[in-house]
């Protein structure tokens, strides 16, 4: 054997750890498209989606209990300042947007930033990234799902005068017993989800311009009782607020990412990609703190603060009457329901991908020959979130759901960087601007929100991330198609050397 060989024949280059390891594995861009179909048609899925319908679909995917629902947490946290936090929640998201922008450009799969941690930093952090996805995609679609009821009974209040009891339309920990609109939104998306991707885009499409037209209705109201007086003082709160209002203001632009779940399924995905994700970041954005500077203009802080349905209330309230609330609580519905349909839509399409790496089970993966959707994973996932949705409350997973996002934009920050070094070669059809501070500052603004969620909620996540760990080590690294296929398939580099075994 030749010297500074390792027995298993692999070169061993000094000060490069041994990517061969279980946990260290990757696999090359060119791999993950090559398996999914990227350039082609994806994996049995068909490209049925559009530039406007893929811009439709990222808006769904975040506008809903986000600012329907959460803004009078962020408003108790932040007070008048809360534009502020909107702001300093959308400077973070736009640093990461530019991230997964390019890579959603150069590696167009369904995996979104699982795949991409899986091309940079190897298994087992794709394998976490995939489990915190879990968090972003799935436990928020409860946490949405719980707002959705609240507003169901707004507008039963504002339609006939009576809600749902208290014992059907909330959690044990909001007094009730089981939250049953909960349920029936997530089954209906499910339903929809099963049937095919053309009539889910086409569903979301409508709802996201419907949802749009409400709130710029809801702003045009709210500002004819705009007064100065109710932004003083602006920052009572101090900095400590605007962080503690950024991290749930996060909450609201969660969804954005989703975007890039759907490279399988996007006509002329290296192109319409990043697009779409910057347009939605923007529109959102601006629509964020018009609903936010209308909202406490017209009311004030503390009267928007800690209460339910608050865009309702405001409305209520400048008009005197119940007509306008109504009207503001059936966009609610509607927008809910979509941000639920997209937001699912997305978690099914990771574990696919997490499935035919050999991760998870393979009933993930599988896809209908009939409807080209993976319904018996819609399903899995429809039925497992309707359990939280049913029993939890809202305000038990926001945090939790917004540190493990954060935490996984922090991995696609890092991978863009990763890759620029190791494959220079990759076609990007978009690039970060003003590499690499970009994502280095995203990086940090991701970060400083993780910061602002508190110690418990950092606790809850290390708990979450140990479980991960564990069923990577008892599952996935064991079952991985890297191990199953051999290491050495093409296109694999577990050498760690920027380019494909021999």
């Amino acid at each position: 054997m030749s010297p500074g060989l390792p027995s298993s024949g692999t070169p061993k280059r000094p000060g490069l750890p041994n990517l061969s390891k279980p946990g260290l594995r990757r696999k090359s861009p060119d791999q993950l498209i090559a398996e999914s179909g990227g350039d082609l048609e994806g994996h049995g899925l068909k490209r049925t989606m559009g530039l406007f319908q893929l811009v439709c679909f990222g808006v769904g995917a975040i506008v809903g209990t986000g600012i329907f629902v959460g803004l009078s947490d962020t408003v108790a946290e932040s007070g008048p300042a809360v534009v502020v936090s909107f702001i300093l929640a959308a400077i973070t998201c736009i640093f990461t947007a530019f991230s997964f922008a390019e890579l959603g450009s150069a590696i167009p799969v369904s995996g979104s930033s699982y795949s991409f941690a899986y091309a940079a930093l190897g298994e087992r952090t794709a394998f976490l990234v995939g489990w915190c996805l879990m968090l972003e995609y799935g436990v928020s679609v409860s946490a949405v799902a719980v707002g959705w009821s609240q507003y169901v009974n707004e507008l039963l209040n504002s339609l006939i005068g009576w809600e749902l009891p208290a014992a059907v339309s909330a959690g044990p920990g909001d007094g009730g017993v089981i939250n049953l609109p909960a349920v029936v939104v997530i089954a209906m998306a499910a339903t929809l989800l099963v049937r095919g991707v053309r009539e889910s885009a086409g569903a979301t499409a409508a709802m996201a311009v419907l949802k749009i037209g409400i709130l710029l209705a809801f702003c045009a109201i709210a500002f004819t009782a705009f007064q100065d007086d109710n932004l003083v003082p602006f920052a009572g709160h101090g900095l400590g607020g605007i962080t503690a209002g950024a991290s749930l203001a996060f909450f609201s632009y969660i969804g954005f990412d989703a975007i890039t779940t759907a490279g399988e399924e996007v006509k002329n995905p290296r192109r319409n990609i990043p697009v779409a994700i910057l347009i939605c970041i923007g529109v959102v954005t601006l629509l964020y703190c018009a609903v936010a500077l209308s909202a406490i203009g017209a009311l004030g802080a503390d009267a928007v603060s800690d209460k339910p349905a608050a865009l309702s209330l405001v409305v209520n309230q400048v008009t005197d009457s119940t007509v306008g609330g109504g009207i503001i609580a059936f966009g609610a519905v509607v927008a809910i329901a979509s941000v639920v349909l997209a937001v699912m839509y997305g978690q099914t399409r990771i574990l696919m991908s997490m499935s035919r790496d050999g991760l998870i089970p393979r009933v993930f993966e599988r896809v209908s020959p009939k409807t080209h959707t993976p319904v018996a994973n819609t399903w899995i996932v429809a039925c497992v979130f309707a359990v939280p949705a049913a029993f939890a409350s809202l305000d038990v997973v926001v945090n939790l759901t917004t540190i493990g996002t954060l935490a996984t934009m922090v991995a696609v920050n890092v991978a863009v960087v990763v890759l620029r070094r190791r494959n220079p070669e990759l076609e990007r059809t978009f690039r970060v601007p003003l590499y690499p501070v970009s994502p280095l500052l995203g990086v940090a603004f991701c970060l400083y929100l993780m910061y602002g969620t508190g110690w418990t909620t950092w606790v809850q996540f290390a708990v979450f991330l140990a479980a991960g760990s564990l069923l990577y080590a008892c599952y996935g690294r064991k079952r991985s198609r890297l191990v199953t296929a051999g290491v050495s398939s093409p296109g694999t580099d577990p050498a760690g050397t920027g380019s494909p075994e021999a």
